[in-house]
């Protein structure tokens, strides 16, 4: 029997268009925006001070620490926050607003004309990509200190972890597998994600024949440079948890003011 005109139309229906953004899937996303100093998203530092969503148009308000954090740093966190949300099904648009900064006005209006740093801030000494890749390099080496440990806890020595390449990894979801003449070696699968991540996006760690391991510099680790190296990796990571305390008390006391105002 041939179904009725009511019935074929049911089955030829299209797809449900998109649905629009959610508060969830945009908290998502901004917790993949990092501020590139600390190497913390902004999320888990409270940046955050507002999100609005009218049908598929987004619209993120948020403070730093200080009116005088970096230019360079609170543009690379708009910016980034504005791809980031742009990315999400159904987002028409996105207005990014930056508050309580002594460049707010031009870093807003900037992100979201979708200009670049360089003419919005002329004078600077250096372009964003410039700083971003420096920031970088210091994230990845701070990294690298977790990665390398979790590899010595594993059981492999120094000699083995200068001359790993990138190609030596496999990531899996029960942890990474080290491959070293032969032998598989299961080492802690976060910390090597986490500097892989950022030594990705550094461009050092990209090509299967990569070194794994680098100096700050992005050169190969020399044997017996190893300890000393380890040890100023620490080092890094250490101070960039400093500088990450310190703005966090900022953060709250500012916060505090604000609240009482």
């Amino acid at each position: 029997m041939v179904g009725s005109s009511s019935d074929r139309a049911e089955t030829t229906d299209s797809p449900p268009a998109a649905t629009v953004p959610t508060r969830p899937d945009v908290r998502g996303c901004l917790d993949r925006v990092y501020d590139p100093e600390l190497d913390r998203s902004i999320v888990e530092l409270e940046y955050i001070d507002e999100i609005e969503i009218d049908a598929g148009e987004v619209t993120v308000e948020f403070t730093l620490p200080t009116a005088w954090c970096s230019p360079a740093f609170a543009w690379m966190m708009a910016t980034d926050a504005r791809d980031e949300i742009h990315s999400l099904p159904a987002t028409e648009s996105v207005t990014i607003r930056l508050q309580d900064h002594m460049h707010g006005e031009e870093i807003t209006d900037g992100v979201n004309n979708r200009e670049s740093f360089e003419s919005v801030f002329p004078d600077a000494d250096d372009g964003v990509s410039d700083v971003r890749a420096m920031l970088d390099d210091k994230a990845r080496f701070a990294r690298q200190y977790d990665a390398v440990q979790a590899c010595l806890d594993a059981g492999l020595t120094p000699e083995q972890i200068v001359d790993l390449r990138r190609g030596d990894i496999d990531v899996a979801d029960e942890g990474a597998i080290v491959s070293v003449r032969g032998i598989h070696v299961v080492v802690d699968r976060e910390p090597l994600t986490d500097y892989l991540e950022k030594a990705s996006a550094s461009g050092l760690v990209t090509d299967q024949e990569d070194r794994l391991f680098l100096t700050i510099d992005g050169d190969p680790i020399p044997v017996d440079s190893f300890e000393i190296l380890h040890k100023r990796t620490r080092l890094a990571g250490v101070n960039m948890g400093g500088q990450g305390a310190v703005c966090d008390a900022l953060n709250q006391s500012r916060r505090a003011k604000l609240d009482k105002d």
